[in-house]
């Protein structure tokens, strides 16, 4: 196993876009703050998707603008379209641009269909704009959505999927993640292809993106991490998933809990360069922000052994 990992934290992108209630800008600013403070690498900020359509971002810029810019720190935004990548050019000429840009596809014609409006060749024509568009100015995350199974199409062909990474591989790309969009994966498919891919483009990190909605999210994680995948991303409280207008998949969609992976692999030595109580300093901001108790078992029980001791406090029953 990878004796050192980076953890992605998406709750202010991947996390808000799923819901229904808007989280001002400056608690969006404040709650990425904590995360930077808690040592996050890299932090899903916002996304440039169109206002009207994902109206919980229609601050995308004025967020970047207001982020602490502390060193070894990378924000993603996402990006839908070459509109979505223009406007991310223009803030990063006017000083505040993002780190990174995510690309997206989808696996199957279905969901490119509901998600992009658009075909899956239409969509990878953008997709190579958006890379010429982009000329090197920032590190490009390729994603491909429903990886491990659609819920429109059923089983996808792993074929597809390592076609679809080492196209971006191609264009260039930094990294390229492997979406469980409504989770549809099991340790042994993960394994399977995260194996498969890294063989086929061994020069180009994958990214373990898992959702949680039949319980497997860690398991799956486990099963990345042992088949070489150092890069996850995943979000405070478990929150988020697909956004919220769109009705597929059933259940809990949401991310696996930030908080209940970092407390697996530290309790299993890997370490994730994230300092502990930060963590739960800005698990507990996250409920706040979206005033109710989130998912994560770790933020109702603390960290477990970690080193030998205890990672993190629990309250006595009384």
């Amino acid at each position: 196993m990878a004796d050192r990992v980076t953890i992605c934290e998406c709750f202010a992108r991947d996390g808000l876009q799923h819901e229904q209630t808007y989280v001002p800008t400056d608690a969006k600013i404040d709650l990425i703050g904590a995360f930077a403070a808690a040592g996050f690498a890299r932090i899903e900020a916002t996304s440039y998707s169109h206002p009207e359509r994902v109206p919980a971002f229609r601050d995308a810029s004025t967020v970047l603008a207001g982020l602490p810019r502390p060193a070894g720190v990378a924000y993603k935004a996402t990006c839908p379209n070459p509109r979505a990548v223009e406007r991310a050019i223009t803030d990063l000429d006017a000083g505040h641009g993002a780190t990174e840009l995510s690309l997206l596809v989808s696996a199957t014609e279905s969901h490119t269909e509901r998600n992009m409006r658009s075909t899956r060749a239409g969509q990878w024509e953008r997709v190579t704009e958006m890379v010429r568009l982009a000329a090197g100015r920032f590190r490009l995350v390729g994603v491909i959505s429903v990886a491990f199974g659609c819920p429109f199409e059923g089983a996808v062909d792993p074929g597809v999927v390592a076609a679809d990474a080492a196209r971006f591989a191609e264009l260039g790309v930094d990294l390229v993640t492997l979406g469980d969009t409504t989770g549809l994966a099991t340790p042994t498919t993960v394994r399977s292809m995260f194996t498969r891919i890294s063989s086929e483009i061994p020069d180009t990190p994958l990214v373990a993106h898992f959702h949680n909605t039949r319980g497997s999210g860690l398991a799956n994680c486990v099963a990345a991490l042992e088949a070489g995948c150092r890069d996850f991303d995943s979000s405070l409280g478990g929150v988020g998933g697909h956004p919220a207008q769109i009705h597929y998949g059933g259940g809990m969609t949401g991310n696996v809990c930030t908080e209940d992976l970092v407390n697996l692999l530290e309790s299993e030595g890997i370490d994730t360069g994230l300092d502990l109580d930060g963590v739960m300093a800005a698990s507990r901001r996250c409920e706040q922000a979206l005033d109710r108790p989130l998912h994560s078992m770790v933020a109702r029980a603390g960290f477990g052994l970690i080193g030998g001791r205890f990672g993190g406090k629990v309250e006595e029953n009384v």
